[in-house]
């Protein structure tokens, strides 16, 4: 795989996209190298194409198209130039530079292909397994970028996608369900005998506040223990995970009793700022 040099443009546009769409990685990548960082902006802009797709296509065969493009692109098959796509060409840069494997980045394309249609997540353990493949697997790749891989980064990275995916689950259920789609497990669901119907009609329930309690705590034992393996991994690769401390900061903030899990409520940018800077200079991630 072989690109050319891409334009300061192409490096201005991925992080304006990163800066807009994923604030708390755009933060994160302030307290990484230069070169590092550059590469860290291209893979999180490519994660923001992909994550992206669903709001920008009204039927689920233009995202399968635009999901097809990338595949292509790390199979070496490119229909068209990605020359002139900003984010295809940093990230080809990237790849080339820190010698990034494939397989995660096309594996990840695909797992979101799973967000174009309204079918229910099953099980909680096919959360974990979608959650894996994409959240984790961006922790695992911008590990990748700061420092040479191990079993400890990749289970820190496992846990810390987990942590993050299932927050941000919580956090976007009034947009999912508004266009009927479910990333609560129907297992757990059923578990709280809380109906779909009800979520879908924005119904604030008993049951719903059980299972997202049930799931809150999911993803503060993957918190936990990810904060917990930190201290196991280079200072180098720290960055990567800066973005655990807005994870924490978001599960106090949905967990907050009397909260209406239909109301949205962005977090600040200049706070997120401050979480993250204060994370940087704790114990976990100086030590």
């Amino acid at each position: 795989m072989s690109s050319t040099a891409p334009s300061p443009d192409s490096v201005a546009f991925c992080a304006d996209l990163v800066r807009s769409h994923d604030f708390p990685r755009y933060a994160a990548t302030l307290f990484a190298p230069a070169a590092e960082r550059r590469a860290l902006l291209a893979l999180y802009a490519f994660n923001v194409e992909i994550v992206r797709v669903r709001d920008q296509v009204s039927q689920p065969l233009p995202g399968e198209i635009r999901f097809q493009w990338w595949t292509d692109l790390f199979s070496g098959t490119v229909h068209g130039s990605a020359e002139g796509t900003p984010v295809a060409a940093e990230l080809l840069r990237a790849i080339r530079d820190f010698n990034l494997p494939v397989e995660p980045l096309s594996l990840l394309v695909d797992e979101h292909q799973f967000d174009l249609y309204n079918d229910p997540m099953p099980t909680l353990t096919a959360l974990e397994g979608y959650l894996a493949a994409t959240s984790s697997a961006l922790f695992g790749l911008a590990a990748r970028i700061l420092a040479s891989p191990s079993e400890v980064i990749e289970h820190l990275a496992r846990h810390a996608g987990l942590a993050q995916g299932i927050v941000q689950i919580i956090a976007n259920l009034p947009r999912d369900a508004s266009r009927r789609q479910l990333f609560l497990p129907q297992q757990v669901l059923a578990n709280h005998d809380c109906q779909m119907e009800d979520v879908f009609a924005g119904k604030e329930t008993p049951a719903l506040r059980a299972v997202l309690e049930q799931l809150a705590g999911e993803a503060q034992q993957h918190l936990t223990t990810a904060l917990s393996l930190l201290t196991d991994v280079p200072a180098a690769v720290r960055p990567a995970f800066l973005p655990l401390s807005q994870v924490g900061a978001d599960l106090r903030r949905l967990s907050q009793p009397g909260r209406n899990p239909f109301a949205v409520q962005p977090a600040s940018r200049l706070r997120t700022l401050w979480t993250l800077w204060r994370a940087s200079r704790s114990r976990e991630f100086t030590k």
